[in-house]
């Protein structure tokens, strides 16, 4: 490892950057020189127009303001750069963004061009640079970028005030900043958000100024710093009527008013969760772990930003059953964050180490029970994907540019480290694991990176474990390896042993489901029989009140049942729930088995996706616009 030293030449530390031999320092000071990039071929990002090797984003600096009116940002962005002697142009990723002037730090103009779009990944965007290291894009970014979610105050849980929120996974970001948007070209960032005076901005990054600076009658600004070099989908905004709590010294948690006394008891164990994924591989490296509650029309459970997660209030469910999501965004504070994915070829290295991780400190916060619960579930959805993916290929860990089908980045991911831990023993892989953190801290990876690091420093030239490991074929190859560790849950074994009696003919009255948790319910609903009759739904949902359940996760089980049966009684309740939910884990399938449905089931789906569609995250709306072959009228 080579120390970061301020009497390097510049160029020297441009070349050890490139060839990806200089090793992020683990301290919490912004580095001397820039994390490196990878070269080898499987670190080639086909996601991005970025030429790194020539010239590369090193630091973001935001001036941005919040034009809730137009919804669009709107002022620069100023890009720090490292470049070859001989560079003569810098390549960026644009999606949208409509761009008045680029020029130097001096503000002489520099030529620029955007080449030609794809519909997925944008264009390039490529600045004649000349001498210039540090260039400055006056922009703002479109109505309809897709990182960017703008709420009307009706789908605020205060109905007031508007609210806006990003989500820069995967390649969205480059829709509202111009820069090199691959996980592989890690930048540092700074910002200054200028808002509205009656909301509150927040970012993915130490918050230098929370209480927000006058800018102006009727606005305000706040200012934030990320001094570690981070991906840039990592860059995160949101802007709303927000409270804030504390849940522990380095701890606490966002939302509107009106929500903060739920989120708060919710998500009162989180200072446990940071100490005790601490204890298990090693210090948490970011300063405060936060987490912010979004409005119901963000789209995943959970997004990892560093210092704030960003947070579904479906997992608000009053018993702490689904607080999983909260401990899986956690461990991405050093699986995906810390050590990243150099391409999305490879994003089961964050998200299947991050699944595996989110498991241990289930365990450690709330028993081995509770963690062998979610990982026997867990082993449902990888069985299911497995069964349901197109082709074999599409199984295998490395290989499409965004991830396996479905959640086998997650769960086949899973499975292979935690195989590998009953192979080797516990107490061997956790030592290999945090040691693993520090070695590639603030750096990208790749599966190959991965397996020759475990070769070089878990194997060690044992030949009996490299066969019993099987890496190459858990990493390439489709399907599963035969070795794979299923874990296997009593509370779960229970619900089977109910499930069987239901389904040889057991009234449902006489089941009580009054503790069941989330696991429980979703092993249940899961597990009935695909095809019922309208009797059995209707005693189903007399018995256990399914339509009207609170829980997003139990009532999305049930409608997809009903869907899949064309039971007409529980087609309000989608109408109830599925416009105001846009977390696609839970609308997705829903509106799935509606469309498999043809004659009955698609036009219910798109009357209620018309009325759904406006209260959608752009990522969700893309993806059932081509579902359901939506066309405004």
């Amino acid at each position: 490892m080579l120390p970061f030293r301020k009497d390097l030449s510049f160029m020297r530390l441009f070349a050890l950057a490139l060839a990806g031999t200089i090793l992020a320092a683990p301290a919490l000071a912004r580095p001397d020189a820039p994390a490196p990039i990878l070269t080898s071929p499987e670190a080639h990002d086909t996601l991005s127009y970025a030429r790194p090797q020539i010239a590369r984003v090193t630091h973001v600096d935001l001036d941005l303001t919040a034009d809730f009116a137009a919804h669009v940002m709107r002022g620069t962005a100023a890009l720090d750069i490292v470049a070859k002697p001989d560079a003569k142009e810098i390549v960026l990723d644009d999606s949208g963004l409509v761009i008045s002037k680029i020029t130097d730090a001096a503000g002489r103009p520099l030529a620029w061009s955007v080449g030609a779009n794809d519909d997925y990944k944008g264009a390039p965007l490529t600045v004649q640079i000349g001498r210039a290291r540090r260039i400055i894009v006056t922009y703002r970014s479109s109505p309809d970028a897709s990182a960017l979610g703008w709420l009307a105050p009706s789908l605020t849980a205060g109905k007031k005030k508007p609210y806006l929120y990003s989500q820069g996974e995967s390649i969205n970001n480059r829709s509202w900043i111009p820069t090199q948007d691959s996980p592989g070209i890690r930048q540092s960032w700074t910002a200054k958000i200028t808002v509205p005076s009656d909301l509150v901005a927040v970012m993915s990054a130490e918050r230098l100024t929370p209480k927000g600076i006058p800018a102006g009658k009727g606005w305000h600004s706040y200012r934030f710093r990320m001094d570690h070099d981070v991906p840039p989908y990592l860059i995160a905004l949101a802007v709303g009527d927000l409270a804030f709590r504390p849940l522990g010294p380095r701890t606490g948690v966002y939302t509107e008013p009106s929500m903060l006394d739920r989120a708060a008891r919710e998500l009162s164990d989180t200072e446990k969760m940071v100490a005790a994924a601490g204890k298990l591989y090693g210090p948490y490296r970011w300063g405060r772990y936060d987490i912010l509650v979004l409005p119901p029309s963000f789209p995943f459970g959970g997004m990892e930003n560093p210092t704030l997660t960003f947070a579904t209030p479906t997992i608000i469910t009053g018993d702490k059953s689904n607080v999983d999501v909260i401990a899986h965004e956690l461990a991405h504070s050093w699986s995906g964050n810390l050590v990243t994915n150099a391409t999305w070829s490879d994003v089961w290295l964050n998200e299947g180490f991050t699944t595996y991780f989110e498991n241990r400190i289930d365990e450690a916060v709330y028993g081995g029970e509770r963690a062998d619960t979610l990982a026997d579930l867990a082993w449902d959805y990888l069985e299911r994907d497995l069964k349901n993916a197109p082709n074999p290929d599409a199984t295998r860990l490395h290989g499409d540019p965004e991830g396996t089908y479905g959640e086998l980045d997650y769960y086949k991911g899973s499975t292979f480290l935690r195989t590998i831990e009953y192979t080797v023993g516990r107490a061997r892989w956790d030592a290999y694991l945090t040691a693993y953190f520090n070695r590639h801290a603030f750096q990208p990876q790749t599966t190959a990176g991965f397996l020759a690091d475990l070769r070089a420093n878990l194997i060690r030239g044992d030949k009996t474990l490299e066969a019993k490991l099987e890496l190459d074929k858990w990493a390439y190859a489709p399907g599963l390896p035969d070795n794979a560790v299923h874990v296997k849950s009593a509370t779960l074994a229970k619900i089977d042993e109910t499930l069987a009696r239901v389904n040889a003919g057991a009234p449902i009255s006489a089941i009580d489901a009054s503790r069941w948790s989330t696991q429980e319910w979703l092993r249940f609903l899961n597990g009935l029989p695909r095809k019922q009759t309208p009797e059995h739904l209707a005693e189903l949902d007399a018995n256990l009140h399914l339509s009207t359940a609170i829980s997003a996760y139990i009532r999305s089980a049930w409608l997809v049942l009903a869907a899949q049966n064309r039971y007409q009684p529980a087609v309000a309740s989608m109408e109830e729930f599925l416009p105001r939910i846009g977390r696609g884990l839970l609308i997705f399938p829903v509106y799935r088995a509606l469309k498999a449905q043809d004659d009955w089931g698609l036009p219910i789906a798109r009357r209620i996706y018309a009325i759904g569609r406006p209260n959608y995250h752009p990522t969700v709306v893309a993806t059932l616009d081509k579902e359901l072959s939506w066309k405004a009228k």
